[in-house]
């Protein structure tokens, strides 16, 4: 049994996510975690919400609310939605937590300590209509590299390229719009990730086997230009971790916070901190987990992320965690993914543009979208989202291939042999066919799953509930019972079996329908097939079943041009 810590990056606070952040991190880190524990590993899935920075002042200025009364209903809020999706935490924190504040300032001293924090005077953009300087993200322009004209004042989202406000062409203020800004001197911290280049690159190096999506990134930023840049972790705001140690101010660092993206990663450390005070266990509980000299250095983890929030975990997270000095875990894989488009255009937060968690939640359960979403998980290059397209994919896939043969096996069975597993004769070549096509099947789809290859995995399952399918085309009982009842009720008891079979190995991307199937057919035995034949014969003969209710309801035309309309604008 393997220990594997798994984290996706941080949700923000400041408002609901869209499907394209969902699929982006937190949809397939479920979908590895919920693999890797039916298979008999032990897992910590980590998650939380991002809650420092301007982003979540000014959502909670927008909402009329306190920033901490803001962020302590929309992690309530979020929290709720991911249980909406079955996205299986083991905890899912608050980068606002005491836990992380402590670590924030611990690891910020020791790199202190170690001469890699320097205080430097430098020009911030400060915004008269605004009253006050304007942090990076909340400064957009024109991007001088690619020509993108809604860059951030910290990264362009379109080329990744690293930027600064002052880089940015006619440059505002997204708060309100002001262009009356003006370069104002103001003193921060800055985490010389320079000096680290060389480890950096060196460990980059070492890590076989990362997409090329992740080193391609990791890589420019490290070699572009003139390389990797020093880069301030400090910011003028009252909202986040004070800069602060000992309770006692950093000197000429007085009223200032650390930058979100300097706190949000060791919330992963903390949010597993907080997972071992949720279930009142001792700090070798989570320890366990981060700290090599005390028995993680037997875990493997791995990280999943949006393509823009890999700079930030291949350079300034590791270069916290190494330039600490002390023995953290540091990411085995990461697995990062391009951008999921909507329909013709790009997602976005900002603009309230495309089908949010709680939108989709209101029309269809989670599981409709969990397949859709991970079935085209943007991994290779950019994925786009089209109505036409989802509604084919749940037809086809989950009503017509997966549904039909749930309804069409139990209720038969039903019909003719009464809600039991009938006894029947002997199987014979045919189903000795199935079972040697089903496991070939099987077999592929372990190595995509155990590689994190999604959509290769979501092909192979799908191919696998059509195995079911040609088999009872091919067997047809319920022509055999006429002639052959005996026959017919040892086909319809593996198809039985086989229900349950697809309910263990889909669960992962469908985890509530499998979670119906075997409830309906009275089993809690969710042990992986490892051997095919006798995950085919578990149900014995006389084992009582419910005929399900319809597991996927088809998406009818009507349905599809209605949440067309009614998605086509902004949020």
């Amino acid at each position: 049994m393997a220990r594997i810590l798994i984290t996706s990056a941080l949700p923000y606070i400041n408002g609901i996510k869209h499907l394209g952040n969902l699929v982006g991190s937190q949809l397939p880190a479920d979908l590895y975690a919920r693999y890797m524990r039916v298979r008999g590993h032990e897992v910590m899935f980590i998650c939380a919400t991002d809650e420092h920075g301007t982003p979540a002042e000014i959502a909670a200025a927008k909402a009329g609310q306190p920033v901490a009364e803001y962020c302590a209903e929309m992690y309530g809020v979020q929290a709720e939605l991911a249980r909406g999706f079955g996205l299986s935490f083991d905890h899912f924190g608050r980068s606002s937590s005491a836990r992380n504040h402590a670590l924030t300032q611990h690891f910020a001293k020791r790199l202190g300590e170690a001469g890699l924090i320097e205080q430097v005077s430098e020009k911030q953009v400060y915004s008269h209509t605004d009253g006050r300087f304007l942090p990076d993200r909340y400064i957009e322009g024109t991007c001088p590299n690619c020509g993108y004209e809604r860059a951030r004042g910290d990264q362009c989202e379109n080329c990744t390229m690293q930027l600064t406000p002052l880089e940015l062409i006619e440059p505002r203020s997204t708060i309100s719009g002001a262009t009356d800004l003006e370069v104002r001197e103001t003193h921060h911290l800055h985490l010389r990730q320079s000096k680290l280049r060389d480890t950096l690159d060196q460990w980059i190096d070492s890590q076989r086997g990362w997409p090329v999506l992740t080193t391609s990134i990791a890589k420019k930023w490290l070699h572009d230009g003139d390389g990797l840049q020093d880069r301030g972790i400090t910011r003028d705001l009252d909202w986040g971790v004070r800069v602060q140690f000992d309770g006692a101010p950093w000197g000429g660092m007085e009223g200032k916070v650390f930058y979100v993206w300097f706190d949000a990663p060791i919330e992963y450390i903390a949010a597993t901190a907080e997972w071992a005070d949720a279930h009142s266990k001792d700090e070798a509980a989570w320890r366990r987990w981060w700290r090599t000299d005390e028995g993680a250095e037997d875990v493997r983890y791995v990280q999943f992320m949006g393509k823009d929030n890999v700079p930030f975990h291949t350079l300034s997270f590791p270069a916290t965690l190494i330039g600490s000095g002390e023995p953290w875990k540091m990411v085995d894989y990461i697995k990062s993914f391009n951008y999921l488009n909507y329909d013709g255009g790009q997602f976005s937060t900002s603009l309230g543009r495309g089908v949010f968690m709680d939108q989709a939640l209101e029309i269809l359960p989670g599981d409709y979208w969990r397949w859709w979403l991970l079935s085209h998980a943007p991994e290779n290059s950019d994925a786009e989202f089209t109505w036409e397209n989802f509604q084919a994919s749940v037809n086809k896939d989950l009503a017509d291939v997966l549904g039909n043969l749930v309804s069409r096996v139990t209720k038969f069975c039903r019909s003719k042999f009464g809600e039991a597993v009938p006894e029947g004769g002997a199987t014979g070549p045919r189903e000795a066919q199935l079972v040697e096509n089903i496991t070939r099947r099987l077999r592929a789809y372990e190595t995509h799953m155990e590689a994190m290859e999604v959509r290769k995995s979501a092909t192979e399952l799908r191919a696998l509930w059509v195995l079911g399918n040609e088999y009872l085309q091919e067997a047809a009982p319920w022509s055999s019972f006429k002639t052959d009842p005996e026959q017919a009720a040892a086909q319809i008891r593996l198809a039985l079996n086989l229900i349950r079979f697809y309910a263990v190995i889909s669960q992962p991307f469908i985890p509530a329908a499998s979670a119906r199937i075997m409830a309906d057919l009275g089993c809690d035995d969710w042990s992986w097939p490892e051997d095919v034949a006798a995950a085919l014969a578990l149900l014995p003969a006389g084992h009582g079943f419910t005929v399900p209710e319809v597991l996927f309801a088809k998406i009818s035309d009507d349905q599809r041009l209605d949440w067309e309309s009614r998605f086509a604008g902004s949020r």
